[in-house]
């Protein structure tokens, strides 16, 4: 343990302890919650759909109902402008004289706003990670011009593929490892196309669900330039596609995946042309954020966020026949959670009731990239510098209660002290996230407010405590609501969040940042 975090560990323990009635589980109300928003009838909770009006229709009665007042001044929803683009599944990507088919061998998209976005003759370049870390001594593309040219990327960073401690963070992922940095640096470097070589250790799941994720409708946040400082195609491709590419390039594709995990790393050019042309369907709309606010009794000023994603992955319609997301799990569970730590926070009263405000959200669009949550970091409904701590349900286990919980990251934030506090209190250990690698502190919602300097803690069980999720249900159609869930594991994630919300809800406390990082910089700027 590092000396900023002991000290945070040690103030934390001097605090007096907050005490409130004990929460209570309603497994009868969250059976009900997560069966009603996993049904067929919601339609898996696709953005800008008929799912997505049952279910803001669903959380604002339930808000309603329990007291709530609105989360955005006179409304429980807040709007969130969106662009839904769906490309046409016929599409080919051609590499030089090969030839590769949609979703078998790629997948491609964009969050451009154009009907047409065409990569015609596109000179094709090895970018290694396709990183650009000054903090790391690491630059991909460093004398290497890409402009409107395609790379090709490998998934995750050097850390993880040499496991080397000393590079990067090793085994654990870093920002630099997510696809979502990947298409983010490739457009600032100019690139038309990226693509990402899948490999499922590496990726962290596999091919289905980038081909599940990425060959249906998708969703954008809309700027005033119609997306074009974007990346024009984000794509994947699978292993043994890059191998025929580098192959067709007289290169030996496992050869250079090991030199790209060295310093030192020089681009290359592989004398090939790409040349796909997607044909997009494009509709404007508005999706919404929704959230019920309880005010706090002394500090209303200061603000604490339950959050958990409301949407899933819709339908889709595969040869003739009407495939259903529902995502019972991924993210019904987390919403009803919410609503399970909503309603009993409201029942407090007198001396019990909260000192700070709590803000019980749920936002759209968390599986197309974090937009909702995006758009909420960057317009929330009171200043950042309000908003004390972001927690965030993103998963439950739903069977039976185990003696630990999972902490997301290590010495990131003062609240990883509350987690170990808590879990104590509730006769439990903290268990360090056992696969880093996945990166999963940057694959949800309370990423985009650590973007803003909000730090966060994720409260994530998926595949931990059931190993055959990640390979069968995970965005796909099997994560159904089962009547012969255990729950035991969701009452006690429940009663430690419980625990946690309510000495941040009675303390003057400010959980600080304890590495040195973008998000610390950017909470410097709230003064915080």
């Amino acid at each position: 343990m590092n000396t900023s975090r002991l000290l945070g560990v040690l103030c934390l323990l001097l605090l007096p302890a907050a005490s409130a009635a004990p929460f209570v589980f309603d497994q009868a109300s969250f059976r009900q919650d997560v069966q009603t928003l996993a049904s067929d009838e919601f339609e898996g909770r696709g953005p800008l759909s008929k799912g997505e009006t049952l279910t803001l229709d669903y959380l604002e009665t339930a808000y309603k109902a329990m007291g709530l007042k609105p989360g955005f001044g006179d409304s429980y929803k807040q709007s969130v402008p969106m662009a839904k683009i769906s490309a046409a599944q016929t599409m080919q990507l051609h590499i030089g004289d090969l030839s590769f088919n949609n979703g078998i061998e790629f997948t491609a998209r964009t969050q451009q706003i154009q009907e047409k976005v065409a990569v015609n003759n596109s000179d094709v370049i090895f970018v290694g990670y396709g990183i650009n870390a000054p903090e790391y001594k690491w630059n991909d593309y460093a004398n290497i011009d890409v402009k409107g040219k395609t790379v090709i990327v490998l998934v995750n960073d050097p850390g993880f593929a040499t496991q080397d401690p000393n590079l990067f963070k090793g085994n654990a992922m870093t920002y630099y490892g997510r696809w979502t940095y990947k298409y983010e640096e490739a457009a600032r470097q100019g690139a038309k196309a990226v693509f990402i070589v899948h490999e499922t250790a590496p990726a962290a799941y596999g091919w289905n669900v980038v081909q599940n994720s990425n060959t249906n409708t998708k969703y954008t946040l809309v700027d005033n330039n119609n997306n074009l400082s974007q990346v024009g195609v984000m794509g994947w491709i699978q292993h043994s596609v890059a191998q025929k590419v580098f192959t067709a390039a007289g290169r030996n594709y496992d050869q250079l995946k090991l030199t790209a995990a060295k310093p030192g790393f020089k681009a290359i050019p592989l004398n090939l042309k790409a040349n796909l042309t997607l044909d997009n369907e494009i509709e404007l709309a508005t999706s919404y954020n929704i959230a019920g606010l309880l005010p706090g009794t002394s500090q209303a000023d200061e603000w604490l966020v339950m959050h958990a994603h409301w949407d899933h992955l819709g339908k889709t319609v595969q040869d003739g026949k009407t495939r259903i997301y529902n995502g019972a799990v991924d993210n019904a569970s987390g919403v009803a959670g919410v609503l399970q730590l909503a309603r009993h926070f409201k029942g407090l009263t007198g001396d019990d009731a909260p000192k700070r405000s709590m803000l019980f959200a749920a936002f759209t669009a968390e599986e197309t990239g974090l937009i909702g949550a995006q758009y909420f970091a960057e317009h929330p409904p009171v200043a950042t510098k309000k908003l004390v701590s972001f927690l965030n349900i993103d998963g439950m286990n739903v069977g039976k209660g185990v003696d630990y919980i999972l902490r997301y990251g290590e010495g990131v934030s003062e609240l990883e002290s509350y987690l170990d506090k808590a879990a104590k209190a509730n006769g439990r250990w903290v268990k360090a996230d056992p696969r880093p690698q996945n990166g999963l502190m940057f694959r949800s919602d309370h990423f985009a407010l650590a973007k803003q300097g909000v730090p966060g803690l994720m409260f994530m069980s998926l595949g931990d405590t059931d190993p055959d999720y990640i390979a069968h249900k995970y965005h796909q159609g099997a994560d159904d609501y089962d009547p012969n869930w255990d729950l035991g594991g969701v009452a006690q994630d429940l009663s430690l969040i419980s625990d946690i919300l309510n000495q941040l809800a009675n303390s003057s406390d400010w959980p600080k940042w304890l590495e040195a990082s973008d998000f610390k910089k950017r909470r410097a700027q709230d003064g915080l």
